[in-house]
């Protein structure tokens, strides 16, 4: 008998797939717990239309995230931060100063997406990467000055 899971199932299948399964477990625990409904033409359709939009999506996303990359790849941005007299910094430079001075040049950047990997502690250039989505990353140059 098929099926189409609404739910992940362990050892069956993922939310969305079609799958056979015999009768007795089709009927008496994936359709009356409601992780499945029964394979019809009009729902085997409905799935495929949704899987074509999600594929189309994705596709587009990882367009913009591939543009975005592009136009950030060698990009500077100035961070301030505070120092002694001595030019001994208070603190370190954080992903979110990061994103917000990218905020600032109009390239609106996750603040999680920023990977310091320890943190910049003193002054200076720093290259930074930025992870957009999984495969898409671009590096950007982190400069740290002194506040006036």
């Amino acid at each position: 008998m098929k099926v189409i899971l609404k739910a992940d199932v362990k050892g069956s299948g993922k939310k969305g797939d079609v799958i056979e399964v015999s009768e007795g477990y089709a009927k008496n625990f994936l359709i009356k717990k409601g992780l499945a409904e029964l394979a019809t033409a009009t729902g085997i359709n409905e799935i495929q239309q949704r899987k074509k939009a999600e594929a189309f999506h994705y596709a587009e996303e990882v367009k913009a995230m591939q543009a975005l990359a592009n136009e950030l790849r060698n990009k500077e941005v100035t961070v301030t931060i505070r120092t002694g007299a001595n030019g001994k910094v208070f603190g370190s430079v954080t992903s979110l100063q990061i994103a917000q001075a990218l905020s600032a040049l109009g390239y609106e950047v996750d603040k999680k997406k920023i990977q310091l990997g320890g943190g910049i502690k003193t002054l200076g250039s720093f290259p930074t990467e930025i992870r957009l989505m999984e495969g898409i990353s671009t590096k950007i140059t982190v400069n740290v000055v002194s506040e006036a």
